[in-house]
């Protein structure tokens, strides 16, 4: 991929988010509390695989609030984002990048986020490489074809960047950077030895190994993160006080086991604005790297488009 291409990349997406499927009610229209609640989700995957995870967590706040719950999936990270800032959902799970391009420009409420057993809110990224690759560490890809997810994938694509940043690797520069989308993808193209590099969430690494669907033979990890500050869910506008106060605590009071799985969480815990500040710093010093990759921080944020429903 040539120099910029991957802000090109992200633009694109970005001016793909326009509107939503027709039939998708905008959360503007039901003002305090709707009739129906509307709970974006980033495609990390595919949509199915998406929705399928987290069919406990709809079930269980379906039946806590009393009302129909529908996930809606964005067809890219920008348009899931786009979608809440806009008014088209009501809450909305968005990772620390997403959350830091969309909150520069409307008000967003972070309430909540999961934990873990031993790490607390935090989790990680890692960059894999296929299990005969002779990279001893980051600095040995120097050269070399590396993927990412989503371009505004905080653990697909933001930290393994920083990660390379750290070890002396600007993209384009010293290695090939390529957009593949989404986690998995990532994963697969890795262990087939379509690249020779790739940068994806740790726990969704973990899972497809312990479903099979990568090979634990044909990968291997070559290099884990620091940690980040975990995926917050974040309220839109124009929702109910009383309302919100309810879906607060619907996350925070959530044991249903089925409904924490998907997260890998002992609980939702509440969270705030400046549990990412961690995360500011390092889109910092990819800037700083990459001087072109600010403007990826301008409002070029248009309105939400292709969400896939439930």
């Amino acid at each position: 991929m040539k120099r910029h291409s991957l802000l090109r990349h992200l633009f694109c997406l970005v001016a793909l988010s326009l509107s939503l499927f027709a039939g998708i009610a905008s959360a503007a229209d039901q003002p305090g509390r709707p009739s129906k609640l509307l709970v974006g989700l980033l495609p990390g995957e595919s949509a199915t695989t998406v929705l399928r995870l987290n069919e406990p967590l709809r079930a269980y706040l379906e039946k806590r609030l009393g009302i129909p719950v529908e996930i809606v999936v964005g067809s890219n990270y920008a348009a899931t984002s786009a979608a809440l800032r806009f008014g088209r959902l009501h809450i909305a799970y968005l990772g620390p990048v997403s959350y830091i391009l969309q909150s520069k420009y409307a008000p967003m409420e972070p309430f909540a986020r999961p934990s873990h057993e031993l790490v607390g809110p935090t989790f990680q990224a890692v960059v894999i490489v296929p299990a005969d690759s002779p990279a001893k560490k980051l600095s040995d890809l120097k050269g070399k074809q590396i993927g990412f997810g989503d371009p505004a994938s905080t653990s697909g694509t933001w930290v393994p960047r920083y990660m390379l940043v750290e070890s002396g690797l600007v993209s384009e520069r010293d290695y090939t950077l390529r957009v593949l989308g989404a986690h998995d993808r990532v994963a697969f193209a890795v262990a087939e030895h379509k690249l020779d590099a790739g940068g994806l969430s740790k726990p969704v690494y973990l899972r497809l190994l312990k479903e099979g669907k990568i090979d634990a033979s044909k990968v291997r990890v070559l290099a884990e993160s620091p940690a980040i500050p975990e995926y917050m869910w974040t309220f839109g506008s124009g929702l109910d006080p009383k309302f919100k106060e309810e879906i607060r605590k619907a996350f925070i009071e959530v044991n249903d086991p089925a409904a924490l799985k998907v997260f890998g969480a002992e609980a939702f815990i509440p969270c705030v604005d400046s549990d990412v500040d961690r995360v500011r710093t390092w889109i910092d010093a990819i800037a700083k790297a990459h001087p072109e990759s600010r403007d990826i921080l301008k409002d070029r944020q248009s309105g939400p488009k292709d969400l896939e429903k439930e």
